[in-house]
């Protein structure tokens, strides 16, 4: 089986395949201070709930934003998976060209998630991954990574928000009921679900316009679920795309 991790700059998101089958999923708070053992104990843990143990991974795969945490997970594979561990980063077989002015900016989890839409949904396509910031990631016709944009993400934005405006408070982020709030929280959550949509749908248009209007456009991350409904340029939500990315170069590495 395989131990495939994408660890963002907020969450980290563990997938357990067995073949090509999703058996298991889990998403945790990312900690950048986190240490092998800890990850051990974490991830011991979680194959507990699915009857696993260390023994039934024949590898890990990681993506990671976060820097020091590569070198945890390495000693955590070593010490107690006792598998091989894959990074994906330059020099990784990933199967997708990189036309980018410098391939070592990119962040691995937009690379995996090109490599993921291009192999499920084809090209061209764009992918949405609403987390720490929103990337949108586009493929071209001709299959190749060609770039993207970068927006702040919904959570940070909105902390902003909240920490410049004292009278404002945190709300839940759910859809309201009508657009028009008629309090400071429908409104704030009218804002956040109707103004990240805008932003999306304005966004993706542009990209059309330059990669294709015929690019499909795929949403991932933890709240894309929450967006989507009401974009207008979204077509499908994949919570398991990063994942299947991180599958896919594995397998193309092995």
């Amino acid at each position: 089986m395989l131990l495939a991790v994408d660890v963002g700059n907020t969450q980290t998101v563990f997938g357990v395949f067995a073949g090509d089958r999703l058996a298991e999923r889990w998403r945790v708070a990312t900690e950048a201070e986190r240490t092998a053992d800890e990850i051990g104990a974490l991830v011991d843990r979680l194959l507990e709930l699915r009857e696993l143990d260390f023994d039934d991974l024949g590898g890990v795969c990681l993506s990671s934003t976060v820097p020091p945490l590569v070198r945890e997970y390495g000693s955590f594979a070593e010490r107690y998976a006792g598998a091989r561990l894959l990074v994906v980063g330059p020099g990784t077989k990933t199967g997708i060209p990189v036309l980018y002015d410098n391939p070592h900016e990119v962040g691995p989890d937009r690379i995996v998630n090109a490599v993921a839409a291009r192999e499920r949904y084809g090209a061209p396509s764009i992918v949405v991954d609403f987390g720490t910031s929103t990337n949108f990631d586009a493929v071209s016709r001709g299959g190749e990574y060609v770039g993207g944009v970068l927006a702040p993400g919904i959570e940070i934005s909105m902390d902003a928000l909240f920490a410049r405006a004292a009278r404002l408070v945190k709300v839940d982020f759910v859809e309201p009921p009508e657009v028009i709030g008629k309090t400071t929280v429908g409104g704030l959550q009218s804002g956040l679900v109707y103004g990240f949509a805008g932003q999306v749908d304005g966004i993706v248009r542009r990209m059309r316009s330059e990669l294709g209007e015929d690019a499909r456009v795929i949403a991932t991350g933890g709240l894309a679920s929450l967006i989507s409904p009401h974009s207008e340029t979204i077509e499908l939500v994949d919570p398991d795309l990063t994942l299947e990315g991180l599958r896919l170069i594995w397998e193309r590495n092995a």
